[in-house]
């Protein structure tokens, strides 16, 4: 009886954030698109009149030089740019803290973020930083943020995390072993780049990883309680172009359009979830990350269909629906059919790209926090289809206990 009154709570909970989501109307960056679309962007920074900037990346990519035409481009163009390439995955409130030093200490007027989720989440909270007084700590949750962050320009060099869109930040904190996420419509990026060009280099497994991690934001917006019909467009068109798209360039990763086409689902995806939200599946993955140092997308694409399997029965019609546009349908199956045709691809998607279907590092001992710390992010802030109480979150976490 408990656990209905929680439930009943909760879903009331999410229709008042369904209804501040449609007020809002979260707004899109400005969107340059195609080859030397990165270039571009430089373009318009310049044009704005920034003269200082400072350019949050990771170390592997300034050794690659993957920046370096960027870096000219503004030089070019009369910007000078400050490097912070000290961000890593799962970025930590350290990593954030040093980043914001620099910046201070330049005296850096705007950001761009180059890279991964990491990068952009990294900037974002920096932005952040830079124009409020309050810790970052303090600043998890909802609509923490009191004055407007730094302009902040996006280039991803992956796609999967659509954080060049969306209104959420993820921070690591390591001392309290918890990740948490800052949420603002004001942190979504001023304006982004979507250069393929960037992406053709990229490791089949962080192809395969990141491009899990989009289809995970595409189908738990879809499954959400608070989707509406642009949400709903948003996650089936990004569906589909990951479900045509991803096996071709984990394949090869020199196929420019099929980068292209990942790197705008990974962006409507992003799109979806921003209004939609997510759900226990990235509650989930955020404690894998926080405990075992488990890299988002990878766990996101460990825990998703164990997630559906448990969801399934709440939202057999609008899993059917992404197994249709995914391909999957063939003639008179019943959407129960389909729905188990979807998840099974999606395994079957795991097993082809390498990644497991357990935690390597998961601890028995380790599962009641776990399930603790995810069904307080997911309650308080998604609208999942089927509710868990602890025990049953505790018997999903452990089926991903290694043998």
């Amino acid at each position: 009886m408990l656990f209905k009154l929680q439930v009943l709570f909760f879903k009331i909970l999410m229709v008042f954030l369904l209804i501040g989501t449609r007020i809002l109307n979260f707004r899109k960056p400005q969107l340059f698109t195609g080859p030397g679309s990165s270039l571009q962007l430089c373009d318009h920074i310049a044009g704005t009149g920034v003269t200082k900037l400072l350019v949050v990346t990771d170390a592997m990519l300034m050794k690659l030089g993957l920046l370096n035409p960027m870096l000219e481009r503004l030089k070019q163009k009369g910007v000078t740019t400050v490097i912070y390439d000290g961000v890593e995955p799962n970025p930590t409130i350290a990593q954030i803290e040093t980043g914001l030093a620099l910046l201070r200490k330049e005296h850096c007027s705007a950001i761009l973020a180059v890279g991964g989720g990491s990068s952009i989440d990294a900037a974002k909270v920096i932005g952040a930083r830079a124009t409020n007084p309050h810790p970052i700590r303090w600043m998890g949750g909802l609509f923490r943020l009191i004055f407007r962050p730094l302009t902040l320009y996006a280039v991803p060099t992956t796609a999967g995390t659509g954080s060049e869109v969306t209104i959420a930040a993820v921070v690591s904190d390591p001392e309290n072993t918890r990740k948490f996420a800052i949420m603002d419509p004001r942190l979504i990026p001023t304006a982004a780049a979507l250069d393929a060009q960037l992406m053709v280099g990229l490791p089949p497994h962080i192809t395969a990883a990141t491009g899990m991690d989009a289809l995970t934001h595409a189908v738990e917006a879809y499954i959400s309680h608070n989707h509406f019909p642009a949400t709903d467009a948003e996650a089936l068109e990004a569906t589909r172009l990951i479900m045509q798209n991803l096996q071709k360039v984990v394949k090869n990763g020199q196929d420019l359009e099929g980068r292209a086409n990942m790197a705008l689902a990974s962006f409507k995806a992003g799109v979806a979830f921003t209004s939609a939200g997510v759900g226990y599946v990235h509650a989930i993955a955020h404690n894998f990350g926080a405990y075992y140092h488990v890299p988002h997308g990878l766990a996101n694409a460990i825990v998703m269909p164990y997630v559906l399997d448990y969801s399934k029965p709440e939202c057999t019609a609008r899993l059917a629906k992404l197994a249709e546009v995914s391909g999957l349908k063939q003639g008179g199956e019943t959407e129960a059919q389909l729905a188990d045709a979807f998840i099974a691809k999606i395994r079957a998607m795991n097993a082809e790209f390498g990644i497991p279907t357990t935690v390597e590092k998961l601890k028995a001992s380790d599962i009641p926090a776990i399930a603790t710390a995810a069904l307080k992010e997911a309650h308080w802030t998604y609208a999942v289809p089927r509710y868990m109480d602890k025990p049953t979150c505790e018997g999903v976490v452990a089926k991903m206990l290694p043998a």
